[in-house]
């Protein structure tokens, strides 16, 4: 037990030093992307399946929530808390439909949306 916590804890370091490496410029465009979206009036979008739906909900609910320090709540929505909306569309149009009809639907130009998926 102790050979398998050691080898996914070296992987996850692993994993973060090559995030490290090579994914800094894209962390701070995005990073970027989101702040110029605020100074527009515009929110982020986020949505995901599975964990990455629970990934997207905690995401938001540390930007709308203060978190350690006293700031505005920050616009920002997670697609995947309405149930009624994701049931409704995926039994009256597709499953494949409950983000594509949620972003034409409540997305504006201001907005950045992002998908997560591990």
């Amino acid at each position: 037990m102790e050979d398998i916590i050691i080898s996914k804890l070296t992987e996850s370091i692993e994993t973060k030093q090559k995030v490290l490496e090579t994914l800094i410029p894209n962390i701070k465009k995005l990073t970027e992307t989101v702040l110029n979206a605020y100074k527009n009036s515009g929110r982020l979008i986020i949505f995901g399946n599975g964990g990455s739906a629970a990934d997207a909900q905690h995401i938001v609910a540390e930007l709308v929530n203060k978190v350690k320090i006293d700031r505005p709540m920050l616009d920002a929505l997670a697609l995947t808390v309405n149930t009624s909306i994701l049931t409704a569309i995926g039994n009256d149009w597709n499953y494949n439909d409950v983000f594509t009809r949620q972003i034409e639907s409540l997305v504006k130009q201001e907005d950045v949306v992002i998908g997560l998926s591990t």
